[in-house]
């Protein structure tokens, strides 16, 4: 019996079928303990993701990758979602790699590669999509500041996936007490932090560079950096430097007036105590600098230099005070003088008490021996003794003569 071709290839379709169904069947048996092995994987927006799924031992079961939306989007070798950023890599028994070029933030999520055993086997891999920070940028900055103003610096970006951190430094030294903000963004996936620097203009901050520094994982440790260059304006600041430290008589003399200022301060005013200069002819002005010549002590007084700009006025003052040489070396040696008036005042103090001691000595020596020679043991003094022993004045008196 002979039969029909429509019937014949009925029949050789049947026997596909069949042969199909008994090879899945033994690859069952053969991958019952094998499962898929990925692994989670973080990747910058726009950049390329790879996606590996691995079998140890596998007897031909095929591989499949799907993505969060349960799309699949290779089945072993064959691609099946049309999307031109998805590639295959590499195909085989063993592994199904694919790759995912320019990664936005919509394509995170969790990644299925599934190994067609009986049952199914799956294993998980987590994509990752780190958001990148924009530029940032330094607002809040009027130029020029003057000095004692307050200066609010605030530093911005937005679209960091997860929210970047901001530092602040001035001079490359880092300021720590800074204010800082962070805020989702409208897709609710990325965030805008801002960071605000707080302080007083000063003077010495003046052409300092202040630096706004956003870090994050997806910039590979190389961090953006915005920066401003500060301007104060500030009064100037006055001092003069004197050329001789001890000015005589006959010398000459040169003072300079330094003053600091932002803006430039004007050429220098030169004073001596309060009014103009009285000698222009030996005082001579040469912008900063006031040279005086031919010193004399006429030209004793205080000395002002004052200085101004637009910002304000400020001096200093320097008193000068002309020293004589010939008094100085006169006061070099011993005032010899001085010293024989010394002398000579404890010589007259030496002898006057040797006399006053002498009379003092002798006079109560006698005492001693009237007392003595008269038996007059009650006797108060000598005086007395001599007129109690002689029994009249007169011989008193010149007793008294005789032991003094």
């Amino acid at each position: 019996m002979r039969l029909k071709p429509g019937a014949l290839l009925r029949f050789y379709s049947l026997c596909g079928i069949l042969v199909q169904v008994a090879a899945t069947k033994n690859k069952g048996r053969g991958s019952q303990g094998q499962f898929p092995l990925t692994q989670n994987v973080t990747v910058v927006e726009g950049g390329t993701a790879n996606l590996t799924c691995r079998v140890d031992q596998n007897d031909n079961t095929s591989l499949q990758w799907s993505n969060p939306a349960q799309q699949t989007l290779y089945f072993d070798d064959k691609k099946a979602l049309r999307d031109n950023r998805i590639e295959l890599v590499r195909a085989s028994w063993h592994e199904l790699s694919i790759s995912v070029s320019d990664v936005s933030l919509s394509d995170e999520g969790q990644y299925t590669c599934s190994l067609f055993t009986m049952p199914v086997k799956t294993s998980k891999a987590f994509l990752t999509v780190l958001g990148v920070p924009e530029k940032p940028q330094i607002t809040g900055f009027t130029s020029p500041v003057m000095e004692g103003e307050r200066m609010q610096l605030t530093c911005k970006t937005s679209g960091s996936k997860p929210a970047a951190d901001i530092r602040w430094f001035k001079n490359d030294k880092e300021v720590k007490d800074v204010k800082y903000l962070k805020e989702e963004d409208a897709n609710r996936k990325t965030f805008t932090v801002s960071s605000t620097l707080d302080f007083l203009a000063d003077r010495n901050d003046d052409g300092a560079v202040v630096s706004c520094r956003v870090d994050h994982e997806s910039l590979n440790s190389t961090p953006q950096i915005a920066m401003q260059v500060l301007e104060i304006h500030y009064t100037p600041l006055v001092k003069i430097i004197s050329s001789n430290s001890w000015p005589e008589e006959g010398q000459s003399i040169i003072l300079t007036c330094e003053s600091k200022g932002k803006p430039v301060p004007e050429p220098v005013l030169w004073t001596k105590d309060g009014g103009e200069l009285p000698d222009p002819e030996r005082m001579v002005v040469n912008g900063r600098v006031l040279s005086i010549s031919f010193l004399n002590k006429t030209d004793n007084g205080t000395y002002r230099c004052e200085a101004k700009n637009p910002i304000g006025r400020n001096s200093t003052e320097y008193v000068l005070i002309v020293h004589d040489p010939n008094a100085l070396a006169g006061q070099t040696g011993p005032d010899h003088a001085l010293i024989g008036g010394i002398v000579a005042v404890v010589v007259f103090v030496t002898l006057c008490s040797i006399i006053l001691l002498g009379r003092y000595l002798a006079r109560h020596k006698g005492t001693y021996l009237t007392n003595e020679a008269k038996g007059a043991e009650d006797a108060p003094d000598a005086d007395t003794a001599i007129i109690n022993a002689e029994g009249s004045q007169v011989n008193a008196e010149e007793k008294k003569e005789y032991f003094i």
